[in-house]
């Protein structure tokens, strides 16, 4: 099962980009791969997302979140099988570590050959400066969800 982890430092503070993060259906506005996102309750989200050219629809599960610590989830159903945290690490008053880590099953030759290739970490790598681009110009959060789920 391939593994991608990535970290990006974003000059906002830790509750600001804890609070965008849990605004899933802004994902694509910085998510290359994410065409769009419902949250249906508070820990489910349905994901209409095109990997490698090939649209995939899943739902994932919010397994556990804690604000301005980490959300983490495992997909659900669907036409995928991943499961990743985001953690967000305080580094001063105004600037936060956020780290990626996904894992997921990789199906057809295309996707295994593109995790074999590391194309996966440099998508992600990728998305988290997009994440960065677009809270830091942004500069406050476009919304917040401060909810609590036990793992």
């Amino acid at each position: 099962m391939p593994q991608v982890i990535e970290t990006v430092d974003v000059n906002v503070p830790v509750s600001t980009a804890y609070n965008q993060w849990t605004q899933f259906e802004t994902f694509p506005k910085f998510l290359s791969y994410v065409e769009s996102i419902t949250q249906t309750d508070d820990t489910l989200t349905h994901w209409k997302v095109k990997i490698g050219g090939a649209e995939r629809e899943f739902d994932a599960r919010i397994t556990e979140q804690h604000p301005d610590e980490r959300v983490a989830w495992n997909s659900v159903g669907g036409d995928e099988n991943h499961a990743g945290v985001v953690t967000f690490h305080k580094l001063s008053d105004t600037e936060t570590r956020v780290t990626v880590q996904l894992d997921w099953e990789a199906t057809g030759v295309l996707e295994k050959a593109g995790a074999i290739l590391g194309v996966d970490d440099h998508v992600i790598k990728s998305d988290l400066k997009n994440f960065k681009e677009f809270i830091e110009n942004a500069n406050h959060e476009t919304g917040a969800w401060r909810g609590d789920v036990q793992a």
